[in-house]
């Protein structure tokens, strides 16, 4: 009778514990930084020419993502990045992962980069391919493909 006195009194904290901290959670906080509308002045230079040569451009797909990011910088502007550098980084869009060499050495930036520029050229807005990254759909990108 003691061991099921404790049990119940394991089970019935766990769920007070669950309940509690439920309202501290708030899924949109998942959601990276982006920008909700086009850039209001011009964007940073994302890196191009000879900048895409070194230690982190040895795979012809690492360039091809910046020459793909290059050609949508507003798009990206409008984009979350789920390596979550907005957090590390203080990025505030898939577009800043591109000013620098960061997004050459992240394959989630990559992705999501080459993700928006297909969807792009498929005629989607901005909206729509971000409804897209944040359910996940530039996980299926191939970037080995996408450098073809």
């Amino acid at each position: 009778m003691t061991n099921m006195k404790r049990i119940m009194g394991c089970i019935a904290l766990a769920l007070i514990t669950l309940a509690a901290s439920a309202q501290w959670s708030n899924p949109a906080d998942d959601i990276p930084a982006y920008n909700a509308a086009p850039p209001a002045r011009p964007l940073p230079k994302i890196l191009s020419g000879n900048q895409l040569t070194g230690i982190y451009f040895t795979h012809p797909y690492q360039v091809v993502a910046y020459q793909m990011a290059a050609k949508i910088p507003n798009v990206l502007h409008q984009q979350p990045c789920y390596c979550h550098c907005d957090r590390a980084m203080g990025h505030n869009s898939l577009h800043s992962c591109f000013e620098a060499t960061h997004g050459a050495a992240c394959s989630t930036c990559m992705k999501e980069a080459v993700y928006a520029y297909q969807q792009t050229k498929k005629g989607l807005t901005p909206k729509q391919i971000r409804t897209g990254i944040e359910h996940g759909e530039w996980e299926s990108v191939d970037l080995e493909k996408a450098a073809l």
